[in-house]
């Protein structure tokens, strides 16, 4: 696949997504959006072999989130009220949407800010991995705008509702350091360790029981607003599912045999 807006890599099962408009701090239009979704699908299609994404940025920023260039991020020129929300519906919901229906791990490499719609792909991780050098800002306050792609639904359950709120309400940068602190990411690593830290954990979750880890990452969102019995129920049916998995019998064989595991994704 050829695209103008990113870099699509695959190695040794991994698949590096990297928005690439450097120039313009990795702002997203429609043009950049619709390139990723295409590339994801490819993951969700089968035509990729993937077993683990990763999600970064060129140069010297993950995102700034959506282009506010005339038209903003819908790309045509607009005069008096618009809808605001319209490229939601179109293209940046869906591709939160497809990001989080993945059938593999998923992880970021935040280098510098992440604003905005940046700000919500780059928590939309399983793991996230930042530089020291990253911050997360969400902006929207700041152009009488309202946080969107999810994170209104992701901040308060990663960071709490008193700081999420805070968060969005003043308009506040929140470097990786305190994002760190506040749960909302895994680890913070110096500037020049990002890729080679993040490529290490995505090799370790592209070897491992991608059916599995599927399970868990689904399995966490479905149990974070259910009762305990409703917990208990999704465990359940996840457990029947990955136990039917050939890589169950390879886990248990491995151990039994103790060598390492030679997980297939199967």
């Amino acid at each position: 696949m050829t695209f103008q807006h990113i870099i699509w890599a695959e190695d040794a099962g991994v698949a590096t997504l990297t928005i690439n408009r450097p120039d313009r701090l990795n702002s997203l239009n429609t043009e950049v959006i619709q390139e990723m979704i295409e590339a994801v699908d490819t993951i969700r299609d089968g035509v990729s072999t993937a077993r683990c994404l990763v999600l970064t940025g060129a140069g010297r920023g993950f995102s700034s989130g959506a282009d506010l260039a005339p038209g903003m991020a819908g790309g045509k020129a607009t005069s008096g009220p618009i809808d605001a929300g319209a490229v939601l519906d179109t293209h940046f919901n869906v591709l939160l949407e497809r990001l989080f229906a993945l059938p593999v791990p998923f992880v970021t490499a935040v280098n510098g800010p992440a604003a905005g719609a940046g700000c919500s792909y780059a928590l939309a991780g399983d793991i996230v991995v930042a530089a020291k050098s990253a911050y997360f800002l969400q902006a929207f306050v700041n152009i009488g705008l309202v946080p969107d792609v999810g994170s209104t639904w992701m901040l308060p359950r990663l960071a709490g509702k008193a700081r999420a709120q805070a968060m969005m309400m003043l308009g506040e940068r929140i470097p990786a350091e305190t994002a760190l602190d506040w749960g909302m990411i895994y680890k913070v690593v110096d500037d020049a360790d990002l890729m080679a830290e993040t490529m290490k954990i995505a090799q370790k979750l592209a070897n491992g029981p991608t059916r599995s880890l599927a399970l868990i990452r689904s399995g966490i969102r479905d149990c974070m607003d259910k009762t305990l019995t409703e917990g208990l129920m999704v465990e359940r049916r996840n457990q029947m599912l990955a136990g039917r998995t050939a890589d169950f019998g390879e886990g248990v064989m491995a151990f039994l045999q103790k060598r390492p595991a030679a997980f297939t994704g199967k």
